[in-house]
């Protein structure tokens, strides 16, 4: 990847790292880039709820303006729902304005092509060259040639309709408990499950621009864990800040991961005769349950680097339906181009419809073995990565797990840290092991 764009777009603190110029910079490149081919061109815009939202879409939308390009303005609305509108809405390219699960003070910019896919490296690295050049000698447009807002007021319906057309019978007598993160998802998700039939008790579904993911969400369950207890729910959904991702909790309180959910999906799929070339595709950090249980099933699994665009072009090589990460970050190829924390939602409600059961019995089907992440900070990766005692005790430790467990070390994409997961039967038994492995790097 570049100087800007990591694996999902543009990101940083706003207006220090990820500033106002710098959006303005992109929306230029990106019109000249992305609609340099089309007379009639517009490029989509949504947006989660954190308070620099304003500020960058103003910039980014001043920026793309300025290029003679219009702009369809979403306002506040998923992920998945900008990607989905992009294409239904026939826009050349569409601009997301999130920094998904980070805290509020982050925000970020990324791309989707006419079809809502990511955009190839080579793309991006295009627009990046724009941005940086010495001097920007693209067409500044007059008159009645610059570009023109168009608003989309009913942008949350769209999506929110498109949503429940993938849903077939009724959520009623269903009580679902939803963590919104007090995010891009407060309105759409309750919307759709209360007109699908659900009684829906939400959580963080009160956005006021500075309380995105706070203590809330996907990588904050606690909460609806005990609200599904408290309110005898059925079961509890947890999206992130800009709602590409889900996770579940059981009937008793427990979570459902990613990787729990594409097994429920999955076997689903297969019965249904659904699951295109009977494959999922994950990443490196799935569980080894999730392998068994698929393969006990006869289903053939993919692994891919940590990284959703990853999986994503690991499922259209390979024709793949179903693909996704442990955090929830889930895709449903037949039905959207981008994780999409609504639809896996649903796919998985359909699940628990179709099956009669509670969550916590499909959970059942794929036994979880334990994992312990120890995240090590270094100074310099390459040499940490392979310094030759390090290298001999993770031998020693794969051959104490044999086929029971794995040992996983990956040196971080945006951090000075190397990652060192251990999985198997043992809990106790990894935790010595991930601590073994640390204190050698450390020295």
């Amino acid at each position: 990847m570049g100087v800007l764009f990591g694996t999902d777009g543009v990101r940083g603190v706003a207006n220090k790292e990820l500033t106002p110029e710098l959006a303005f910079k992109l929306g230029r490149a990106a019109a000249n880039q992305l609609a340099k081919d089309s007379k009639e061109a517009t490029i989509a815009i949504g947006k989660d709820t954190r308070i620099s939202g304003d500020m960058l879409e103003a910039a980014l939308t001043a920026g793309i303006l300025s290029a003679g390009v219009n702009v369809y303005r979403l306002g506040v609305l998923p992920t998945p729902g900008i990607a989905y509108l992009t294409k239904k809405l026939g826009a050349t390219a569409g601009a997301v304005i999130s920094a998904s699960h980070n805290p509020v003070a982050d925000n970020g910019i990324k791309f989707f092509d006419s079809r809502g896919y990511k955009l190839p490296d080579e793309v991006e690295e295009q627009i990046e060259g724009m941005v940086l050049a010495e001097e920007d000698t693209a067409p500044r447009p007059t008159g009645t040639e610059v570009g023109r807002i168009i608003e989309v007021d009913n942008a949350v319906e769209i999506y929110a309709d498109f949503a429940k057309s993938t849903f077939q019978g009724s959520l009623a007598g269903l009580k679902i408990v939803v963590d919104c993160a007090n995010g891009a998802s407060y309105r759409v998700t309750p919307m759709v499950l209360r007109a699908l039939g659900a009684e829906v008790i939400c959580l963080h579904n009160n956005p006021d621009g500075t309380n995105i993911n706070l203590n809330s969400g996907s990588t904050h369950p606690e909460s609806l864990m005990e609200a599904v207890v408290m309110h005898k729910a059925h079961l509890g959904l947890a999206h992130d800040g800009d709602a590409d991702r889900v996770l579940a909790v059981d009937e008793k309180g427990n979570l459902v991961d990613g990787d729990q959910i594409m097994v429920i999906c999955g076997l689903r799929l297969k019965e249904k005769g659904l699951l295109k070339n009977n494959t999922v595709v994950v990443t490196v950090m799935s569980n080894l349950g999730l392998h068994q249980a698929l393969k006990k099933a006869g289903i053939a699994v993919k692994q891919v680097k940590v990284g959703d665009r990853y999986v994503l072009e690991e499922m259209v090589r390979s024709g793949a339906s179903l693909g996704g990460e442990q955090s929830g970050h889930i895709i449903f190829l037949d039905h959207n181009t981008t994780g999409d924390g609504l639809m896996t939602a649903l796919q998985l409600l359909l699940a628990a419809v179709e099956s009669g059961q509670p969550l916590s019995a499909l959970a059942a089907r794929m036994k979880r073995f334990p994992q312990v992440l120890v995240n090590v900070r270094v100074q310099d990766k390459k040499q940490a990565m392979e310094n030759p005692a390090f290298l001999k005790a993770i031998e020693e430790a794969e051959a104490t797990l044999g086929e029971e467990g794995r040992i996983l070390v990956r040196p971080s994409g945006t951090e000075p840290l190397i990652r060192i997961m251990a999985e198997g039967p043992e809990q106790g038994q990894l935790e010595e092991i991930a601590e073994r492995l640390a204190s050698i790097i450390r020295g």
